[in-house]
């Protein structure tokens, strides 16, 4: 390739509209997640997208690097590439998926980077109206249904833990009866009894129909002078 190539052949600003275009729509994306404090945010977006369609030049340019067959035709098969490249996005969306106790977090960040690999190959391949269409259905998604969400009413689910001195430590019986008190149920609870330390720890899951009952068991079971620790970790996405 000479500066003349890239001055006269067509297909190189093609290839510079399209390497652009991902990288402003992974940017896009990437940046909603970023408002919202998420472990892959406005770079992480814009590689992804960027090198999806860097990858997917390969196959929709490929007489400009593949030229030993006959007549300079190639024949390359576009979904194989597509299919490598969503393998490797997997790896990449489960980094984002974290697992706190009985907590898990980053599943919409995975699925956000799996769909903005998506469209940075439907980029690279030069689909230019389905990826701008499935940039504004992500956006969507992302920041307006957000709201649609929080306005449901589901049960507010939370990984719970407190700690106990010995002296005074309230039985697991006592302590979902006081939930009860405050509507907030627990599933199965795990024990830890450290005598060397002085304290005996519970951890469970819990829920309630609003997050206010959970704030309000909290800041009750607080004031216990027994308690030397205790804290809740929301489900989220």
């Amino acid at each position: 390739m000479t500066l003349r190539d890239l001055l006269t052949d067509p297909a190189y600003g093609e290839m510079a509209l399209r390497l652009s275009t991902s990288l402003l729509i992974g940017a896009l994306i990437g940046l909603e997640r970023t408002y919202h404090s998420r472990p892959a945010g406005f770079r992480t977006h814009a590689l992804v997208c960027l090198s999806t369609a860097l990858l997917m030049l390969l196959t929709a340019f490929g007489t400009h690097w593949f030229t030993g067959m006959e007549g300079g035709r190639v024949n390359l098969d576009p979904t194989r590439m597509a299919q490598g490249i969503m393998t490797g996005i997997g790896f990449l969306g489960a980094g984002a998926i974290i697992k706190d106790g009985m907590s898990v977090r980053g599943l919409t960040t995975a699925a956000s980077l799996w769909i903005t690999a998506s469209i940075g190959i439907l980029i690279g391949a030069g689909l230019f109206f389905p990826a701008i269409l499935a940039t504004a259905f992500t956006l969507g998604l992302l920041a307006l249904f957000k709201r649609v969400e929080n306005r449901i009413p589901v049960h507010f689910v939370a990984d719970f833990f407190v700690r106990f001195a010995l002296d005074g430590a309230l039985l697991e019986a006592e302590l979902r009866r006081m939930m009860r008190e405050h509507g907030v149920n627990a599933g199965a609870c795990s024990q830890r009894l450290d005598r060397d330390a002085g304290f005996v720890e519970y951890r469970m899951s819990i829920q309630s129909r609003r997050d206010e009952n959970v704030r309000s068991f909290a800041r009750a079971l607080g004031q216990h002078p027994a308690v030397r620790e205790t804290g809740y970790t929301p489900a989220g996405d």
